[in-house]
This record gives C-alpha cells, sequence and structure tokens, in this order.
C-alpha cells in the first residue's frame, strides 16, 4: 500500500496563482508515483474569485479538497485549520502564491526517506521583495534567534514536509496564539534545512504587509522567550542600583549648595528618558498579558465554512 503524503496550502486572494499551483503539482504528483498525495487548500476568507476556481479544481480531482474558512485567519490560522485534517504518514505546508516552489517537494521526500522528520526550507535569496520587508527579515530572524537561544533558525521557511509524529506533536499543542513556525521549531525532532531560492510571487499582490509582519514577529517573539520580561527585571535592579549610589552625593549638594539649576536640563532630559523606558518596558508587558487574555478566551484559531469535494 502506497504512502499518504498530504499538502496544507493556506490560500488568500490568489486567484492569479491556484490554477499554476494546481499544475506543477500535479507534475510533481506524477513524478513521485510511488506515493498518494491528497492535498487540503484553505481559502482564507478570499475576497477575489480564489474560491470559485478552487471548487472548480476540487470538483475535476479528488485529490484537491478545498476547506473554506468563515473569514481570514491569516496564515498560522490557515495552517492550523489544515493540521487538523491531517492522518498520512507526513505532511507539506506551503504558500499558495509559488513562492514555496513544488519542484523543491522531491528533495524533502528524499531526505524523509533518509530519516529526518522535520525537513524545511531556509530561504537563501528573496526575489522580488522591497527593501523594507527584507530588512524586517533579518532582523526578526537576528532577535528570534537571539532570544531564543537560536531555537527558531535562520531564515527557516514554513514550507517544509514534517513525518506523522511532529504534526501530530504540533497539532496537539493547543495554545491560541500561534506561530506555526516556531512550534515546529520548538518540538525538536530530527530536522534538517535545505536552501532555497524564494523566487517573485507567480501573480498578483502579496498580502505580507508591513504592519502585519512586524504583529506576526512580535507574537513569535513573544510567544517564544521571555527574555524581553528578563530585560525588565535586569533594567529595574541597574536603574535602583545606580539611583542609591547617587541618592548620597545629591544629597550634600543639596545642602550644600542647594538647588543645583544648572543641571536642571540635564535632569529633565534624564527624567524623560527614564520615563520613555517605563513606557517602553509596559509595552513589553501589555503584549504578555495580551497573549495570556487570547489564551484565557481560548476562541479556536479558525472556523470551517465548508468542505468542497468530490462526493
Amino acid at each position: 500500500m502506497k504512502k499518504l503524503i498530504e499538502l496544507v496550502i493556506p490560500a488568500y486572494n490568489e486567484e492569479a496563482c491556484v490554477e499554476e499551483l494546481v499544475s506543477r503539482l500535479k507534475k510533481v504528483f506524477a513524478m513521485e508515483n510511488k506515493y498518494t498525495f491528497q492535498v487540503f487548500i484553505i481559502e482564507n476568507g478570499s475576497t477575489d474569485s480564489t474560491l470559485d476556481k478552487l471548487k472548480k479544481i476540487s470538483k475535476q480531482d479528488s485529490r484537491f479538497i478545498t476547506i473554506k474558512l468563515s473569514r481570514n485567519f491569516r496564515m498560522d490560522g490557515g495552517l492550523t485549520a489544515g493540521l487538523q485534517l491531517l492522518s498520512g504518514d507526513a505532511a507539506i505546508l506551503m504558500t499558495a502564491d509559488l513562492q514555496d516552489p513544488p519542484e523543491l517537494i522531491p528533495s524533502f521526500i528524499r531526505e524523509w526517506e533518509n530519516g529526518w522528520e522535520n525537513i524545511y526550507g531556509v530561504v537563501t535569496e528573496r526575489q522580488g521583495i522591497n527593501p523594507i520587508r527584507a530588512i524586517n527579515s533579518k532582523l526578526f530572524y537576528l532577535i528570534a534567534g537571539k532570544l531564543t537561544d537560536g531555537r527558531i533558525p535562520r531564515n527557516a521557511s514554513d514550507f517544509r514536509l514534517v513525518d506523522r509524529k511532529v504534526y501530530e506533536t504540533v497539532r496537539d499543542m493547543t495554545e491560541r496564539n500561534r506561530f506555526v513556525r516556531g512550534l515546529f521549531a520548538w518540538v525538536g525532532f530530527k530536522s534538517l534545512g535545505l536552501p532555497m531560492k524564494r523566487p517573485p510571487r507567480f501573480g498578483g499582490e502579496s498580502n505580507a504587509h508591513t504592519l502585519k509582519v512586524l504583529d506576526l514577529a512580535f507574537k513569535g517573539i513573544f510567544a517564544h522567550s521571555y527574555v524581553p520580561l528578563r530585560l525588565i527585571t535586569i533594567f529595574g535592579i541597574g536603574l535602583s542600583s545606580i539611583s542609591l549610589i547617587a541618592i548620597f552625593p545629591l544629597f550634600l549638594l543639596w545642602v550644600s549648595r542647594g538647588v543645583p539649576f544648572a543641571g536642571f536640563g540635564a535632569i529633565i532630559t534624564l527624567f524623560l528618558f527614564t520615563i520613555g523606558i517605563l513606557s517602553l518596558m509596559l509595552g513589553i508587558l501589555s503584549e504578555y498579558v495580551g497573549l495570556v487574555y487570547e489564551e484565557v478566551k481560548a476562541r479556536p484559531n479558525f472556523v470551517i465554512s465548508e468542505i468542497i469535494k468530490i462526493k
């Protein structure tokens, strides 16, 4: 009996890409004919004709199943929805915009056959993106790597093949603030990164706008590291120590010379700087409180509206 490899592909406003995506996947499936493939395309609340095209695809080929979500739950919500549906021997996660080349799938499969359990793409070159996005990506991986002791590999993408034991472990993690890339890194297993060049989008416009990317980056860092909280403690101890040391000479100056108006500007500057730092600390705390608030509400990460397949 052939082993089953399933694909999870979130799609949001990808009307220009889904048909080409399916065409290229079929070619890969034909090459890897000793495996059975099934594809869950997660329609993530698109506002264009993506759903109509996916319905047509799903009604023509039983291997492609369209999962319509009730609204847009973003990339990680779509991946989480797909993970809940898996039952195969391995799973492949990828995007629908063809920046994750389907032609790399055979390389993932070969490494899986060699015993690797979590094979992911490592982006060595990002083509067709603006400089701001490139800088954001470099900064995120640099900061995330430092704050998580290197647990999140630099330039690792969501494009990956994972063994059943890996995706079942991640699926059983019920946290609401999901940074799927970080979860796969956290669970460990026998992991291998394969270098890949990320080509430009095949068509359409990118939905990864700067603010959304930054929001995901902050969530990923705060959900996988307590270092920012420790920095607050360290800064507080340091500032308190300096204050205690400075109290005595300042008291002597006040007694001997009165109020030192000559240093008034410096004092105000230092005061404003301290207020700024404290505000930053409160901001960090509020981010963690917000994450806890989301966990306490225990709302689902996705809502499935419809499953479209050949009956």
